[in-house]
């Protein structure tokens, strides 16, 4: 029998490719958007309202959810903490809630900001303490704590698990979906930047590790797979896990691969050191680079593509 699963938020960058690499894979990818909704491949749905995630899932009947919907932009979070708390938190609440009561696999996508980022610190462990640097990462951290604790008290055994996962880049319907993708935006606009105007500025201080949404995918499909595999029905499966590249660069780095690639200068751009305390309020952190291990000990590749390959072969750029 076909396997379903439904995406949340798939017409954003993450769910996008999860729903593609679901796809290929022989499972029946059903997404869930609410402004980019395109039926049936993606059905409309406010994730805010709780009587609808239910009336979705009945009608869906998946196997597991991945949960790729939420705020994810710090700047947005921080402007609006209410409307953060509610979609990261509440309404993955409400889905942990729905998915459990229905036997449902649940798979929270959370982020590397829920840890500080202070240099020295990392690599992080799944349970290393947790201390995010602004309202984003703490409202990812609430989410994870919101749909484990609904497991937990409903004694859900391996039915919900959070995987977090670095700085994403892939595939995209608009470059700004992606904090990798727009600087390749970024390189091309600062062509038209004349000597006398001032310089496109990028961070070339903290430390990133650029993960393509295809791995995640895949990730997703191998958890999907060995959690719902009844062989594992007794085991102890962790309930949270990382996943990341190993490609350690600032921004800055990422755009002189870009220029590299492209063939293009960087008179129109310069590197810079942000202040202490970031003009806009939203503290950023050094260095979140999540460690696998225990991924690798559930026998899941975590290999990932080349991040200049991948980018020559989007571009067309070979040479």
């Amino acid at each position: 029998m076909t396997q379903i699963v439904l995406i949340t938020g798939a017409s954003g960058l993450l769910g996008s490719q999860v729903q593609s690499v679901f796809d290929i894979d022989g499972w029946k990818a059903i997404g869930t958007g609410l402004t980019r909704a395109s039926p049936p491949e993606i059905v409309k749905l406010d994730i805010l309202d709780a009587t609808a995630i239910e009336r979705v899932l009945d009608e869906v009947k998946p196997q597991v959810v991945i949960h790729c919907a939420a705020n994810r932009f710090p700047d947005s979070c921080s402007a609006n903490p209410s409307a953060a708390q509610a979609l990261n938190v509440d309404s993955s609440a409400a889905l942990a809630s729905a998915t459990i009561s229905r036997g449902i696999l649940l798979v929270y996508i959370s982020t590397d900001y829920v840890f500080s980022g202070r240099k020295g610190e990392a690599p992080y462990h799944p349970a290393s303490p947790t201390d995010p640097p602004n309202v984003y990462g703490q409202t990812k951290l609430d989410g994870e704590k919101a749909v484990l604790s609904v497991a937990e008290s409903k004694t859900a055994k391996n039915k919900v698990v959070v995987l977090r996962v670095p700085v994403l880049y892939g595939s995209a319907n608009d470059p700004k979906d992606s904090a990798v993708n727009v600087l390749m935006s970024q390189l091309w606009e600062s062509q038209k930047i004349q000597p006398d105007q001032p310089k496109i500025k990028v961070d070339d201080w903290a430390l990133r590790y650029p993960t393509n949404t295809s791995d995640v995918g895949r990730v997703c499909r191998d958890l999907a797979t060995l959690y719902l595999d009844p062989a594992n029905e007794e085991r102890e499966l962790p309930s949270v896990l990382q996943f990341s590249s190993e490609d350690r660069m600032t921004k800055w780095g990422i755009v002189n691969v870009f220029a590299e690639i492209m063939g293009l200068p960087l008179d129109g751009m310069e590197p810079f050191v942000p202040e202490e305390k970031p003009g806009d309020g939203v503290k950023r952190p050094y260095d979140c680079h999540l460690d696998t291990g225990a991924l690798k000990d559930l026998g899941i590749n975590v290999g990932t593509v080349n991040f200049q390959f991948w980018w020559r072969k989007e571009v067309g750029a070979f040479r």
